[in-house]
């Protein structure tokens, strides 16, 4: 029998174990393959609906389901987090005591949002990365009653488009609660260009002077002053806000830094194969890997279909079959009833165009549809 095992039950870890499930049904029915998932959570988390819970467009409640009920029939899954990774002896420890042996592995941990590494970021500003930091967003901007509103920016940070969009959508929600004459917004970006990618940088600039939205690049946040409500530069600027709202840093899950698999928690990985580097039966996807690609479902997305192609046939035939190309595809909310997009992979960079209702029903469409992306039916 051979041993499949995914630890992570994100959307890269439901998604690849869904599609090995499908395509190893045969395998799976007469026993000759297991799939195995392990998990910190029983339950699964739509990441990208915070982003509405901080406006009151969407209930926390609205972005969980079961697990368990994302997966195919066959797939064995359990809530017990992985301790330990022994990857020469292809083996994993968990929180529980047990011990997983595996032929294969897949690690999909994800990231985490660290506002306390910025000192004063996690006391006094807002984002939207966990359900408790999105409802007190959405409790500082419904009580906002004017002034200056700052965004800060950390690096490396999930979502690539989060800043545009909250900047966006704060711009328009001002507006319908007619306070948008006494706001003044500064967005600021780490390097020197609105957005990492650069077309979408460009994009940016023209919405941005459309909308009397300023901006300042080469911005990194060193630390916030709470009692002077001042942001303070790495680059030696100060940033004066009413209202902060920041993208926090991130950095990868504490078990892959303290296994020593990847600096900060992301793991060495080949761009093509997916490989943890160094170990041909033991790949990464989404967030966990250190590729220099866009942290965002998308990715995870592409990736687990990739891997789920390639593990299968190495199961079925002893080789891969395909490469990973970068492949990325990100929504840009740009407003209220406005949205464009960005897709790109390693060779060819995005081209946003102007965003159009359209493009926005089709993201707010998405929101719903997720949950059978996640099972890998679209």
């Amino acid at each position: 029998m051979k041993k499949i095992l995914i630890v992570g039950g994100g959307m890269g870890g439901t998604i690849l174990a869904n599609n090995l499930a499908r395509r190893l049904r045969r395998e799976l029915d007469k026993g000759d393959v297991k799939i195995t998932m392990l998990s910190a959570s029983d339950q699964h988390m739509y990441q990208p609906g915070l982003l509405y819970v901080a406006f009151g467009k969407a209930m926390p409640d609205e972005l969980y389901r079961d697990q368990a009920s994302l997966l195919e029939p066959g797939i064995e899954f359990h809530v017990d987090p992985v301790e330990s990774f022994h990857l020469d002896n292809n083996q994993v420890a968990t929180v529980s005591g047990k011990t997983y042996d595996y032929d294969y592995i897949a690690i999909a941990t994800g990231s985490q949002a660290k506002p306390d590494n910025i000192p004063g970021l996690l006391e006094h500003g807002h984002h939207v990365y966990t359900e408790e930091a999105a409802l007190k967003t959405w409790e500082a901007l419904s009580s906002f009653e004017g002034g200056n509103v700052a965004i800060v920016t950390g690096v490396p940070h999930k979502c690539p488009m989060v800043p545009l969009e909250i900047t966006f959508m704060m711009h328009d929600y001002f507006k319908d609660r007619g306070i948008l004459d006494q706001v003044s917004f500064k967005y600021t970006y780490p390097i020197g260009r609105l957005h990492s990618l650069v077309n979408v940088g460009k994009w940016a600039e023209k919405e941005f002077d459309r909308l009397g939205i300023e901006y300042e690049t080469l911005f990194n946040p060193k630390e916030v002053d709470g009692d002077s409500r001042q942001v303070h530069s790495e680059e030696g600027s100060t940033l004066d806000y009413d209202l902060l709202i920041a993208i926090p840093p991130h950095k990868g899950m504490d078990t892959i830094e303290s296994n020593e698999l990847g600096t900060s928690g992301w793991i060495p990985t080949d761009r093509a194969t997916l490989n943890v580097e160094g170990h041909d039966n033991a790949f990464v996807l989404g967030d966990t890997t250190n590729l220099p690609i866009s942290k965002a479902g998308s990715t995870a997305h592409y990736e687990a279909e990739v891997l789920g192609e390639n593990i299968a046939a190495q199961v079925k035939h002893g080789r891969r079959v395909r490469d990973y190309d970068g492949k990325v595809f990100c929504f840009i909310e740009a407003g209220k009833d406005r949205a464009t997009f960005a897709s790109f992979n390693y060779t060819t960079p995005p081209d946003p165009q102007p965003p159009t209702e359209t493009v926005h029903w089709f993201k707010l469409a998405y929101n719903q549809l997720y949950w059978n992306s996640v099972r890998g039916l679209l």
